[in-house]
């Protein structure tokens, strides 16, 4: 696709695509964007302009046709393929995020995980033998291997990140707690900063607390 989409209406399409899966559990068939923005309490005009960004999909008089917009933007975020993900770091995080089985309903599935403890060398999840890093290279070599999500301490994860780089992973989804500094690479990163989340919503509860006292 040519054009260049913010990064704003990209975030707001996984909510989106589940809230369009919803209706299709319920059986609607189609819907307005009015009635859309009503359940996502987003704006109708919001709505039209992000769906219009990738064509529009919508037709005058009759709105959405729920199936048909849910399959377009399931193709939009890739979600018609799939997509082998590595996990490097095996550790509660790791483990939790391989035994998180939403994830193959939409494509991803782990087909490795990493660490350099020697006591998690062998222990299988849902099917995944925890590997050493150390063959990490060699796996990659032999393995269709597009995400790495990086669930380990932030010392090593810079290495790891170029290393996965050189061995061809052009996307990490990275846990570690810092940016990795690989902006001149030829690699997609999404930082996803758990405590970052924590403290915005502790931010909202002090807040609402205000608001109380007020």
């Amino acid at each position: 696709m040519s054009k260049e989409i913010s990064q704003a209406v990209i975030r707001r399409m996984p909510r989106y695509y589940r809230y369009l899966g919803e209706l299709l559990d319920d059986g609607v068939e189609r819907i307005s964007s009015n009635e859309l923005s009503s359940r996502m309490k987003v704006t109708a005009s919001q709505i039209r302009q992000d769906l219009n960004n990738f064509g529009g999909f919508g037709q005058q008089g009759y709105g959405y046709n729920v199936k048909y917009l849910y399959e377009e933007i399931g193709k939009i975020m890739g979600l018609n393929e799939q997509h082998n993900i590595i996990v490097i770091g095996a550790g509660n995080l790791g483990q939790a995020l391989a035994n998180y089985m939403k994830f193959e309903k939409l494509g991803f599935v782990i087909v490795g995980l990493f660490d350099v403890d020697p006591a998690l060398c062998g222990k299988s999840i849902r099917g995944n033998r925890i590997e050493m890093v150390d063959r990490l290279a060699e796996f990659v070599h032999t393995h269709k291997v597009d995400i790495a999500a990086l669930t380990m301490p932030k010392e090593n994860a810079d290495a790891v990140a170029n290393q996965l780089v050189e061995l061809g992973v052009h996307a990490i989804w990275n846990f570690a707690h810092v940016d990795l500094d690989l902006l001149d690479r030829d690699v997609v990163v999404e930082n996803v900063h758990l405590s970052d989340s924590l403290m915005q919503l502790s931010y909202n509860i002090v807040q609402s607390k205000d608001k109380r006292k007020a």
